[in-house]
């Protein structure tokens, strides 16, 4: 495909900023989705009652749908669940909601989703067909999705993207493990064997991109590299490439005892997934291992 005009919601983010970027780099043009005008490219958004003006997504090619609750930004109080959950599922079916005018709509929604929706699976393997599993993370997912797939019925192409742990030093997971790593007080949190299904942030900007770009692209994607690691792995790989000690373990009863409710999903529970779709498609990623990527974001 040519160039294309391309909103991207949550393009200040980790991944959005990325994106932007990418996008950018390759001739698009992009428009960012926000709260508040910054400048006349700016399209404002209410994520309780959609865009202000919905005649500014008037022949725009793509929309990048990324915003959304920080999940780790505090304790799951039961107000801070509702807004997780809100900000996902009440935000995208008004992003949805407020093309339904438009004589010319986007042709593609490319909306953010997360591996959360296959829960606690153990060693099972799990692809993009494997059937969702249960708890708070998996309901918000299901229901993510499903308000981006009603971009369908007004003739969109959509994309939901299963983002794994995305790792970059300047935010996320792993800016938060830096700390205590860094003063020789990492180690394994709970039993070590859960699987952590991970992807760099350049590939995950990269995959946004690929997402809009390839027409032949639908449905759920599931963003994680091909090689995914067991906590053990992941504690021992960044501890060598920090060239640091990992001795202290964090039991899962401590973890639940810090970190309350949000310790089960975000630390505790294992999710073997694969990039299946994304190597059919013929993806290409460029931070494929552990450690290369961690050398790239803590060089």
């Amino acid at each position: 495909m040519g160039t294309q005009t391309i909103a991207v919601s949550g393009a200040s983010g980790l991944v959005g900023g990325r994106l932007a970027q990418l996008l950018k780099a390759a001739g698009h043009t992009v428009l960012p989705i926000s709260r508040r005008s910054v400048d006349s490219s700016t399209i404002v958004w209410d994520p309780d009652r959609g865009f202000v003006n919905p005649s500014r997504l008037e022949g725009v090619d793509a929309i990048v749908h990324l915003a959304g609750e920080n999940i780790a930004a505090g304790r799951w109080s039961p107000a801070q669940k509702q807004k997780i959950r809100d900000s996902r599922v009440l935000g995208t079916r008004s992003l949805v909601a407020s093309l339904k005018g438009l004589t010319k709509p986007p042709k593609t929604l490319v909306c953010a989703s997360a591996i959360g929706f296959y829960g606690d699976r153990g060693d099972e393997v799990l692809n993009e067909r494997s059937p969702p599993g249960s708890g708070f993370l998996v309901d918000v997912c299901r229901e993510w999705e499903a308000a981006a797939a009603a971009g369908t019925e007004l003739g969109m192409r959509v994309v939901q993207v299963r983002l794994g742990v995305v790792l970059s030093a300047q935010g996320g997971a792993l800016q938060k493990m830096l700390i205590p790593f860094r003063m020789g007080a990492g180690g394994i949190v709970g039993s070590g064997r859960q699987y952590w299904s991970w992807i760099s942030v350049t590939d995950a900007a990269r995959i946004f991109a690929f997402c809009v770009e390839n027409p032949g692209i639908s449905g759920p994607v599931n963003a994680v590299s091909p090689h995914t690691a067991t906590n053990f792995d992941f504690t021992k790989t960044l501890g060598a490439v920090l060239r640091r000690p990992t001795i202290f373990p964090l039991p899962g009863f401590m973890a639940k005892i810090v970190l309350g409710e949000m310790a089960g999903p975000l630390l505790l529970a294992s999710a073997r997934v694969t990039p299946d779709a994304l190597r059919k498609a013929g993806f290409t990623f460029s931070q494929p291992g552990l450690r290369e990527c961690l050398e790239a974001e803590l060089k």
